[in-house]
Parts: structure tokens; sequence; C-alpha cells
């Protein structure tokens, strides 16, 4: 890990809230679709960061703001009216719960292709919700609909 490259990586033992959108964006998503998206992206995936429920890839700096809406997944950056802070742990904290490296940072290595991350998110919504990128149902209709009688009892 070459300095420069690691200048946002908390010195010590301490959590450093970073700003999003100065070295790197990010991606946050609830952590029953974060690790099914870990396990599609396998070695492709940067660095991640997990915090009890949530989890976030760190992505190249300006891609969220490309970034198309996927249920329960946000993509955060510096280019809209608020500024987002990531809680950044040590390199030493690699385990949970609380705010770890779910997959460590590493030398030159820790953006996640902003591509290739939305693919696997767009993935895991439909594995772990049953529903598609803009939020429909994918389960069958049996499951979903529920008759006009059975409203009516």
């Amino acid at each position: 890990m070459t300095t420069e490259t690691l200048s946002w990586t908390p010195h010590g033992n301490h959590i450093e809230m970073v700003e999003v959108g100065i070295h790197w964006d990010a991606v946050r998503a609830p952590v029953t679709i974060g690790e099914r998206a870990l396990e599609l992206l396998g070695k492709a995936t940067g660095a991640v960061v997990a915090d009890y429920s949530l989890m976030y890839w760190l992505i190249k700096r300006g891609t969220a703001q490309y970034w198309r809406r996927l249920p329960r997944v946000q993509a955060l950056d510096s280019c809209g009216a608020r500024t987002a802070h990531i809680g950044v742990p040590p390199v030493t904290h690699t385990t949970g719960p609380r705010l770890h490296w779910r997959v460590p940072v590493g030398p030159d290595q820790y953006l996640t292709n902003a591509t290739q991350l939305r693919k696997a998110l767009a993935q895991a919504v439909v594995d772990e919700l049953g529903m598609d990128e803009d939020g429909r149902s994918h389960l069958p209709q049996s499951q979903t609909v529920v008759s006009s009688t059975a409203l009516l009892l």
C-alpha cells in the first residue's frame, strides 16, 4: 500500500469519518444483499466496509452519479445537496459485528469496478428479495397477488 493511495485510512486504532466523493464514491447495501453480491463478485471485489447490517463498497470517484437505482441499495457521492461520510476502520479491524473491513483493504486494490458491482448487486436483489432492479416482484403471481375475494373476508 502506498501512503498516498491510502491517505484516507485511519492511523492508529481509531475510526475515521471520511467524506465520500473526495477519494472515492461508495455503494451501500444491506448485509443480506451484500453477502450475496460478494459471492457473485468473488475476487473481483475491492475492499468492503461492514457495520452491523450494512456493507459499503468503494468505487471510483465520480461514478456514483451515474448509478441507476436498485431497491435497498444506495450510491453515495458528493454531487448531491448532502455530504455523505463513511466510517472507515483501521486496516487491522477485520472482524465484526462493529465497523470492520469485511474484505480487507489491500495493496493497490480497494476500489471495486462499478459496472461489475452493479451487476452483482442487481442479481443479489433478485436472489434475496425476489424483485427486479425496478422493484417489481419476481415471485410467482400466486405468492404476490391476493384475490379480491380474500380481501373482502
